[in-house]
């Protein structure tokens, strides 16, 4: 793990744009920041997934097979889980993916009232293939993607994580995907740039992180968190600012970078949809659209889609 991340690192810095995967932010600090910023009043996205999972959680239930096993890739703490695990009911084996061991450890304590939990510290895709390995005979899979996670990924690349999750998936499996939609750009940037200085904290711990894993020498105060709305491309970016010219050694990565002042790393994209391009991603990747469900105090779509 250490090896990849500083593969990933020493690449992502020497590019002309710098760059940084967002996977990395959520080590356990990271996990643990981003986890108060869901419950930031700015941050009306993880309520509206929440709402529309404890009021549509018995209707998503009656849609899925009779027979089932729950995966949810980027788990976190499961919390917004309990509702569909609830409503589906009896004997139920639920296997949270996330890379996040403590946040991992607490879903496990939580949800274990309602499910047989196996918790999978791996990426998603690695993820999938293991709990696949213990899949039962007539047993469908519902795979839970929250929280407009996919829009995480660059639009392109999307696609094709969504087409490589079909090909392990069996037909009449379940995918419930949210999505993020388009809304006023002020209303989404005041979400990624709360003035409490959460979301800089969640941002900063990147470099962080770097220090502590791989003997980087960044002085955090000298970044700064920045937000900002792509319209072209539908997309909050997250970076962060190099408040003066400075250079940064991180022996690890076997690399030293200098950043001139004013100079970013971008670290997030959080893209958001309109409804018709969420049908038309599912019928592109091997999925055809069951149900809908939209929350309209912080539009946001909860999709049901089936392997087809």
């Amino acid at each position: 793990m250490t090896r990849e991340f500083a593969c990933d690192v020493r690449a992502g810095l020497a590019k002309p744009q710098k760059e940084l995967h967002s996977k990395y932010l959520y080590d356990d600090l990271g996990s643990s920041l981003f986890e108060a910023i869901t419950h930031l009043p700015e941050y009306g996205l993880t309520r509206a997934d929440e709402r529309l999972l404890r009021v549509h959680s018995r209707a998503i239930a009656a849609q899925l097979p009779s027979r089932i096993a729950v995966i949810e890739l980027g788990s976190g703490v499961g919390q917004k889980t309990r509702h569909l695990l609830e409503a589906i009911g009896g004997p139920l084996r639920y296997y949270p993916i996330d890379v996040s061991a403590e946040a991992l450890a607490r879903c496990e304590r939580d949800l274990s009232d309602v499910a047989q939990v196996y918790p999978l510290i791996q990426s998603y895709l690695d993820g999938m293939a293991r709990a696949s390995v213990e899949r039962q005979p007539g047993e469908a899979f519902l795979v839970m993607f929250l929280g407009s996670t996919i829009g995480n990924f660059e639009r392109k690349c999307a696609f094709e994580f969504l087409r490589d999750l079909r090909r392990v998936l069996l037909p009449g499996d379940a995918l419930l995907i949210g999505a993020d939609l388009v809304k006023d750009p002020d209303r989404m940037l005041a979400a990624y740039d709360d003035p409490t200085g959460v979301t800089g904290a969640f941002n900063l711990n990147l470099l962080g992180r770097i220090n502590r894993e791989l003997g980087g020498d960044f002085h955090l105060r000298q970044f700064e968190h920045q937000a900002r709305w792509n319209e072209e491309h539908r997309r909050i970016e997250m970076h962060l600012r190099s408040r003066l010219h400075q250079t940064a050694s991180i022996p690890k990565a076997d690399l030293t970078v200098t950043f001139q002042a004013g100079e970013t790393i971008w670290t997030e994209s959080s893209h958001k949809f309109h409804l018709p391009e969420l049908s038309s991603m599912a019928e592109q990747t091997g999925f055809r659209v069951e149900d809908q469900w939209i929350d309209l105090a912080w539009p946001f779509a909860e999709n049901l889609w089936t392997a087809a």
